[in-house]
């Protein structure tokens, strides 16, 4: 498990937040999982798209490109419900998925640190 934070102020978004990196674990997702707890998170990598089949609650999404050994979001989809199905982001290489509203402070172009 690890921690999301951005490095300008060091607020932190996920806590813990899991590392979906194989196959099966990207596969998975959140499918069929109840809910995301308040300030943990789900980092997708590689991903550049998702979607929201079989889910069961709505999610923040932010699509992350790699940036000197850290992560810079390129594109923030707010409050996304189940049974969707969002575009790639041209450039990302990772997805954190976080709560509905977990994303709230985050914005384009900050820089999250993966520790």
């Amino acid at each position: 498990m690890y921690r999301v934070t951005r490095l300008k102020d060091s607020r932190v978004f996920a806590d813990p937040c899991e590392v979906a990196d194989s196959i099966l674990t990207r596969f998975q997702g959140l499918m069929g999982k109840s809910g995301l707890d308040s300030g943990t998170g789900l980092l997708i990598e590689p991903c550049n798209s998702i979607h929201t089949f079989f889910m069961r609650f709505a999610i923040d999404v932010a699509y992350l490109a790699r940036d000197a050994g850290n992560y810079r979001v390129l594109a923030i989809r707010r409050g996304m419900v189940p049974w969707r199905v969002d575009f790639p982001v041209f450039g990302a290489r990772a997805v954190l998925e976080l709560p509905k509203d977990g994303a709230a402070a985050l914005n384009e172009g900050d820089l999250l640190c993966l520790s």
